[in-house]
């Protein structure tokens, strides 16, 4: 059975009763959909916008983050839409461009950013604007476009889609306010009207052990991180109790920052500024040792070299570079083993391919070192093509990739000129490659919304695997814990607001 629609191409969409649900509620109000990944938050999407285009008029707008999940989004509601010219604005779109698309088409699919700057230079408004879509809601925080964007919306219908709002009911109470909605719409995988359309997916955490070798290498990177820490420690910017991590040392740096805007003693505050930029490059490559490659921490401190020798070397990396202690780190790395987990993935990998030649495969790992190790180990095996997927900014001796290039490198995925992506955390929104067989966490990661977009990854349409690869007693296992405690936490959340809402209704 197809949705019957007069602006739906005709047997283009099936129809599913929780859609068509979802879809009326979403009509009624401005609401926020939480749904898991694989249940079609994007067709859901699609029939609330058929039905206001065609009953109220006007234009509808989808928002997404990046340039790829706006060309896919785009895409779709072309393939499906029929009687609306759908159209993309970008930041690669000059003013003029973007104001002439603005004029003409009828569905406009966009980056927040470019409506945003376009709406406060005056180019557009929003007063023609029937329908505002905003894919992974979950961004509408701070100071982020989407905010922006609905502070100016003259009364638009308000479609917030999600599959992680994030942990705690302000979190999610702050989404809510910030896009203007006032209804919720959840369903969970336990839900009846869902359950059927869900595919398994497999879930397992493979433990390993920090090799030999690296523990080595983390004493001496600890005696290099010490006089940076003593020095802070003594300035009492940070607390000589507490492990000297990068998300503490990120902290303390903030609070540097914020001290030096407020005009303190500036010969005072760049040494601590130096000192705290050299400890957060060391806890990086301690982090680095501990979870993820030999051949990772091995390209990072020939980065930090070359960054050193260059005119805009840091004072932190020319120190850094010049200790002895950084000079027996590469002796000891020189021929060491890998970490086990390079083995692991490969061996998942060619496990997978050997089982399912056909197979599509995603490895996440939150550092590009760590892609680039795992994209050269995996390139040298036979069955694998392997490419790698990373976001747009420039850092020394990388260059990043364009947007353009990473919607190639998803459309070589998707036509099979490649099996196996490696990304960072670009490939966890909203990749919509439907019959991903196996994602492989390289660490876990503390984040709810991010765990739960990488396993989103896979069981679309049909059975996945999701392998976390977890190094005992290291932040790995506390990254494993938070991750699962928040999303049991926002799940509570959720299902609290949902009964009130019921109870309020009935």
């Amino acid at each position: 059975m197809y949705v019957e629609h007069a602006l739906i191409k005709p047997r283009s969409v099936m129809e599913r009763g929780y859609q068509s649900s979802i879809a009326q509620s979403c009509l009624r109000a401005s609401t926020l959909l939480v749904l898991p990944t694989g249940l079609g938050k994007t067709v859901v999407a699609l029939r609330v916008a058929a039905e206001v285009l065609h009953s109220r008029g006007g234009k509808a707008v989808f928002l997404a983050p990046t340039r790829p999940l706006v060309v896919q989004i785009a895409t779709y509601l072309s393939d499906h839409l029929m009687g609306r010219t759908v159209d993309i604005m970008t930041g690669e779109n000059r003013p003029e461009e973007r104001q002439a698309i603005w004029s003409g088409s009828d569905v406009i699919v966009a980056t927040p950013q470019s409506i945003a700057n376009d709406l406060e230079k005056g180019r557009i408004d929003l007063k023609g604007v029937s329908l505002i879509v905003f894919d992974e809601a979950h961004r509408a925080v701070g100071n982020y476009a989407y905010v922006k964007v609905a502070m100016r919306n003259h009364g638009a219908l308000v479609l917030g889609m999600t599959a992680s709002p994030g942990a705690t009911r302000k979190r999610i109470a702050a989404v809510c306010g910030n896009l203007g909605v006032r209804e919720l719409e959840w369903r969970d995988e336990d839900d009846e009207d869902v359950a059927p359309h869900l595919h398994r997916v497999a879930a397992e955490v493979i433990e390993v052990d920090v090799p030999e070798h690296m523990i080595e290498v983390q004493e001496r990177l600890r005696r290099l991180q010490r006089a940076s820490v003593e020095v802070l420690v003594g300035m009492h910017l940070m607390k000589g109790d507490r492990a000297a991590t990068v998300p503490y040392l990120l902290q303390v740096n903030k609070s540097i920052q914020s001290r030096m805007a407020r005009g303190g003693n500036r010969g005072y505050l760049f040494r601590a500024m130096s000192a705290s930029a050299a400890a957060i490059k060391v806890a990086h490559a301690i982090e680095l040792a501990e979870c993820q490659s030999t051949a990772a921490l091995s390209r990072y401190i020939e980065k930090l070299k070359r960054e050193a020798g260059s005119k805009s070397g840091s004072r932190a990396s020319k120190q850094l570079a010049a200790s002895p202690e950084l000079d027996e780190v590469v002796r000891l790395l020189d021929g060491a083993d890998e970490h086990p987990k390079m083995r692991i993935v490969r061996e998942l990998v060619e496990g997978q391919l050997e089982l399912r030649p056909s197979s599509k495969v995603i490895v996440f790992t939150n550092y590009r070192d760590s892609c680039d190790a795992v994209i050269d180990m995996l390139s040298s095996r036979p069955a694998v093509k392997a490419s790698r997927l990373v976001g747009q900014s420039h850092r020394f001796g990388d260059e990043g990739q364009r947007q353009d290039q990473q919607v190639r490198v998803l459309e070589k995925l998707r036509d099979g000129t490649i099996n196996v992506v490696v990304a960072t955390c670009i490939g966890e929104e909203g990749l919509d490659v439907a019959n991903t067989d196996l994602v492989i966490f390289y660490e876990p990661v503390p984040s709810e919304i991010r765990s739960i977009q990488r396993r989103g990854r896979t069981g679309r349409s049909a059975p996945g695997r999701v392998a976390i690869l977890v190094t005992r007693n290291t932040r790995d296992v506390s990254s494993l814990q938070a991750s699962a405690g928040k999303e049991r936490t926002m799940h509570r959340h959720l299902s609290r607001m949902k009964e009130r809402k019921a109870v309020m209704s009935a």
